[in-house]
């Protein structure tokens, strides 16, 4: 029954010198980290662990929000269990079919809609927050390199006109574009390292601008585009200094100027302005509170904490950051 298993009281037996270790602020060019300097996360709440029964996970790797701050959470069990802001567990539901491979992205529509990117499939699959199957809302579900058709889906998102952008990798590592009706508007992308290409477009956001953000993971980068697929920006190198990244897995908008970006590979996630600036990272290897292993995604509440999905430690923490 999504049982806590770590709480604030938890978070205080940080020693001081635990918190100065899992953060690091960026000065002018330059790591620069003292105590007048340092704006304190918090781990507020820490809970799931190992296991199949509600509320337990196994490998947690794809995560969303919606606007009353329930939280739907996939799994390795293809599982798609939803839980308030406090990490209790509300119900659950499985894809139809999973045997050659589990979803790896999640994502609220706007009308509430939640939107799986049913990766093994090569579709995108539309579910009432209860659960239900939105049969024909569904877009894909044939492989191939044709408009319209999928390699492997990592993501979707919804601009304010209701379009839909779905991404995907393996050969294919594009975005294409559908209406709000399900119709291939438009595609582009491409395998490779050049800006404008990705390499495993592993998560989208979408701003109030309708720019939308890209965790190009395995070019270890961060790039934005126009509705129309031109390309804004793009930022971001490999490594594991403050600023740099390795295999960004997911980020989230807070609608302030400012980026979160969950490293997979660096077990950490740090803030950024929007034009790349670091400000702050929070995390590092490990199993204790308040360290991760492999963060998959993140999500952000109402409130302004991140939920942070710790997928190789089978739980999720909660953190103000």
């Amino acid at each position: 029954m999504g049982k806590v298993q770590g709480t604030l009281k938890q978070a205080a037996l940080l020693s001081r010198a635990g918190l100065l270790g899992l953060l690091s602020i960026v000065g002018a060019g330059c790591v620069h980290v003292n105590e007048e300097d340092l704006s304190p996360s918090s781990v507020e709440l820490t809970w799931g662990r190992s296991g199949v029964s509600d509320g337990r996970f196994q490998k947690p790797r794809a995560a969303a929000i919606d606007g009353q701050d329930r939280i739907y959470v996939v799994d390795m069990t293809a599982r798609i269990q939803v839980f308030d802001r406090e990490g209790n567990f509300l119900r659950a539901w499985s894809t139809p079919t999973h045997k050659n491979g589990r979803p790896s992205g999640l994502s609220v529509g706007r009308d509430g809609t939640v939107l799986v990117a049913d990766t093994h499939y090569f579709r995108m699959l539309p579910y009432t927050p209860e659960g239900e199957l939105l049969a024909d809302r569904v877009i894909g579900g044939t492989n191939g390199f044709e408009n319209g058709e999928f390699g492997f889906v990592t993501d979707i998102v919804q601009d304010s006109a209701g379009n839909y952008y779905i991404a995907e990798y393996g050969e294919h590592d594009r975005i294409q574009k559908f209406s709000p009706e399900g119709e291939f508007l438009e595609v582009w992308g491409g395998h490779g390292p050049e800006p404008g290409q990705f390499m495993r477009p592993q998560n989208l956001a979408i701003d109030q601008r309708d720019r939308i953000w890209v965790a190009d993971a395995c070019n270890h980068r961060i790039q934005v585009f126009s509705t129309e697929g031109e390309l804004l920006t793009c930022w971001g190198k490999p490594g594991s200094a403050p600023g740099q990244l390795y295999y960004p897995y997911d980020l989230v908008l807070d609608g302030q100027g400012h980026v979160y970006v969950c490293e997979f590979g660096n077990h950490r996630v740090q803030k950024f302005t929007e034009d790349g600036q670091p400000l702050g990272t929070w995390g590092k290897q490990g199993r204790g509170v308040g360290q991760l292993f492999n963060p998959w995604a993140l999500v952000r509440d109402s409130q302004g904490s991140l939920h942070v999905i710790d997928s190789n430690n089978h739980r999720v923490q909660r953190v103000l950051m």
